[in-house]
């Protein structure tokens, strides 16, 4: 009997995964395995493993639990998200084109405009929280839509079930990049996506110590593909940061729960003060895609962005915090606020940044765990004067 079969309650499974595993000794923390290579029975015997980039056990038990956490067929996991998403790009071919939310990790953008691009893979970047813009950004040679929902760093939310029945419609493969909200809170393959990308740096690590991602497959055919493309490129995560990752997963509803209370009250405390102009979280009812957002996920998440006056306010405000750390990336038990103009989304060329409203005067803020009431505090501190 699986992990699925036992405890039906994602909450429980998150905490099961890896535990008794290990028969030969019992261990509730499943075990390290650092070896590169392994010992075959007999000729044209195997143990099922045999090199470590094309098998690990520490990382098998990882991948599975993804898997199950997603209620795919195969998971993967990758030294990186980037890792993640160029191994998942190499699965089109020159020709091929991709529609992409415009609200996006600028790395994506990076990778597709500058690497993919020069191979023949082009893009179109659209608002995909607009069905009919998407829609009638699909070409004859479109093959897939990925999208990030919330955005990056915009939290705009697109309409996952309307964007899975376009892409059934149009034969495209549908491909969610779920990294702020986990499978804890939006599960996307509900919904008709084909594979679930996730820079597991973020949420599933969860403490800033990790660099990782995964993809999650469907189908056990398209798994089987991806599967051959990690091998193949080698772009594989270590047995240890396997093991960190799968620790650190049994925490995750934990966190989440902590993180998006965090949040809701700080951009509602953020919605009210003087020097700030705008408030980006799908939490706060007078956002667009709140409604939505509470009809297709379980929470809301802990990433937030808010506008403040000017491009020397934001400046000052980076420079002040003490509790929150002016940093990049996100998802950690830690606070963390980063200036995505000039950070996370620098290579996106400045014309469409402004377009899309990713000015020097906007923050972005991954609200931890800490104590509201001190995130707050230090916001205060940060913004007066």
């Amino acid at each position: 009997m699986n992990v699925h079969e036992q405890y039906p309650s994602l909450d429980s499974r998150l905490v099961q995964y890896g535990v008794g595993r290990d028969a030969a000794t019992g261990a509730i923390s499943f075990p390290i395995y650092p070896s590169a290579t392994y010992r075959h029975p007999e000729v044209g015997e195997s143990t099922g493993f045999d090199y470590t980039r094309s098998g690990n056990p520490t990382r098998q038990v990882l991948e599975e639990a993804l898997a199950d956490l997603e209620g795919g067929a195969r998971g993967l996991v990758f030294a990186s998200g980037m890792a993640a998403l160029t191994t998942l790009f190499l699965h089109f071919s020159s020709g091929d084109h991709l529609v992409v939310s415009q609200d996006l990790y600028g790395g994506t953008y990076r990778v597709l405009d500058q690497v993919f691009g020069k191979l023949g893979v082009t893009a179109s970047y659209v608002d995909t929280t607009d069905a009919a813009a998407v829609a009638t950004s699909i070409r004859p040679a479109t093959r897939a839509l990925l999208v990030e929902t919330p955005g990056n760093p915009l939290l705009g939310v697109a309409d996952l079930r309307a964007l899975g029945d376009l892409c059934r419609r149009h034969e495209l493969l549908f491909i969610v990049d779920n990294t702020f909200l986990t499978p804890v809170l939006q599960r996307p393959m509900e919904f008709g996506a084909d594979v679930v990308v996730y820079s597991a740096t973020k949420y599933f690590g969860g403490h800033n110590d990790l660099c990782a991602g995964a993809l999650v497959a469907r189908s056990a055919e398209l798994g089987e593909r991806l599967y051959f493309l990690q091998n193949s490129t080698g772009a594989i995560l270590p047995p240890q940061d396997c093991w960190l990752l799968l620790r650190s997963l049994k925490t995750l509803a934990l966190r989440l729960e902590r993180h998006g209370r965090n949040a809701l009250e700080v951009a509602r405390w953020l919605q009210h003060h003087p020097r700030v102009s705008a408030v980006y979280y799908p939490g706060l009812p007078e956002h667009p895609g709140h409604d939505l957002a509470r009809n297709q996920a379980h929470g809301f998440g802990g990433m937030l962005s808010f506008r403040v006056d000017s491009p020397t306010m934001a400046r000052q405000v980076l420079k002040r915090l003490n509790l929150i750390s002016f940093a990049e990336s996100l998802g950690g038990v830690e606070s963390l606020m980063t200036l995505p103009a000039v950070q996370t989304h620098a290579d996106i060329p400045e014309a469409e940044r402004l377009r899309l409203g990713i000015c020097e005067s906007l923050l972005r803020l991954s609200v931890g765990i800490e104590n509201a009431q001190d995130i707050i505090a230090d916001l205060a501190q940060a913004l007066a004067g």
